[in-house]
């Protein structure tokens, strides 16, 4: 690794999420593995799903071997400026409705005049049409 690293803005790093033009952030570094697109045991699929985001989870979670992290060393390109990566968003549920809202009030009501009638209106038709003359 260079002593002399460039320091880059996290908006500028999210840019690269393509399969010919991909960086990584992992541990506060930036990598760019374009050129391991193609040589990557889990392919090209898992290295554009880290981009865009600090990867750190993402790569410590697989478990990678010493050798990997080695092979990392020469797609170092520089820093990443913390204090640009965006905070995790908290998943924040949509607001549910009262399940006694004003509607469902006002279709219990009509089911509650309704059904009795219907009730009757059915003994009424099969009485008469099953009479037997």
């Amino acid at each position: 690794m260079a002593s002399d690293s460039k320091t880059y803005l996290f908006e500028e790093v999210a840019e690269h999420n393509k399969t010919k033009d991909c960086w990584l952030i992992i541990s506060g570094k930036v990598y760019d593995v374009t050129s391991f697109m193609d040589d990557h045991p889990g392919g090209d699929e898992v290295l554009l799903a880290a981009t865009g985001k600090d990867a750190t989870n993402d790569f410590e979670d697989v478990g990678h071997s010493d050798s990997a992290r080695e092979i990392m060393e020469k797609y170092y390109i520089g820093e990443i400026d913390s204090s640009t990566i965006p905070l995790k968003r908290t998943y924040i549920p949509p607001q549910q409705t009262p399940y006694n809202s004003d509607k469902t009030q006002f279709v219990i009501k009509i089911m509650q005049f309704l059904v009795p009638i219907l009730i009757l209106a059915l003994a009424f038709a099969v009485r008469n049409f099953t009479k037997r003359d």
